[in-house]
């Protein structure tokens, strides 16, 4: 059974281990000072975890929010023919790199791609940087095809690192947070509240895919977490702290499911 309740395929290879959490806490505490090391390890992370539920040999894979190209690397070294949609040029030549040739400008809520065309959707602590984030994920359901797998991770809001570089005055309030960042940093934070950033929840994306009529859950689980640790993802309250980053997989179906 999937941390839902729904009945889920178990993947085959991947193994959310403690020591793969370490590892990548220890990756994250160095995204300023190293951003190869912290961007190619989530990349590498991400492909193996989504190799697991798709196999990416062969696939057309759409990645929706790409940035700035580790993770095209990561996913093309395991077969697939990559595609990264992102709304700022800018993120995409961050730290040097240009964009891919299979690069796409555009918005995640209108994505520039006919239905059914795509064998896998995934998306990277993108949605909590969206204002209608649920508009996204059903854009993604809508250009997988039937049987592709949709996958959307985010950074939960009351987790840790939900205020990213404001964390964790994000706590006492978004607009505090960057007020506080400001004065301390004589700058504005990258991720601006409101704007760029938002207060996104587990229990509005679990709510969503539940509800989704073009696709069925197969797992929702916390992406950095030992697998062990799954069940956080079942309870509420507990989940929005405890699970820091939630990774939904849904397949989608041939047919829309029943109103």
């Amino acid at each position: 059974m999937s941390s839902t309740g729904q009945s889920a395929v178990t993947p085959r290879a991947f193994r959310a281990t403690w020591g793969r959490s370490v590892h990548l806490f220890k990756s994250f505490l160095a995204e300023q000072s190293d951003p190869d090391r912290f961007y190619g390890d989530l990349a590498a992370d991400s492909a193996a975890q989504v190799d697991d539920w798709h196999p990416l040999r062969g696939a057309l894979l759409l990645d929706v929010g790409g940035g700035p190209g580790f993770f095209a690397d990561a996913f093309e070294r395991r077969g697939a023919t990559y595609v990264a949609l992102d709304a700022d040029a800018g993120e995409m030549r961050l730290h040097g790199r240009e964009p891919g040739p299979r690069t796409v400008l555009g918005s995640g809520t209108a994505l520039p791609f006919p239905d059914d065309c795509f064998d896998v959707v995934y998306s990277s602590n993108v949605l909590e940087h969206v204002a209608q984030p649920w508009v996204m994920a059903d854009e993604m359901v809508r250009v997988a095809r039937p049987g592709g797998t949709v996958i959307c991770s985010y950074t939960l809001w009351w987790g840790p690192w939900g205020g990213h570089e404001t964390a964790p005055w994000h706590l006492a309030g978004g607009e505090l947070a960057a007020r506080r960042y400001h004065k301390r940093h004589h700058r504005p934070p990258k991720n601006v509240f409101g704007e760029s950033l938002f207060p996104i929840t587990a229990a509005a994306g679990i709510e969503w895919a539940r509800e989704c009529r073009s696709a069925e859950v197969i797992d929702i689980v916390p992406r950095y977490l030992p697998r062990g640790l799954a069940w956080t993802a079942r309870v509420p309250g507990l989940r929005e702290i405890a699970c820091w980053n939630l990774m939904m997989v849904l397949r989608r179906r041939s047919v829309d499911g029943p109103d």
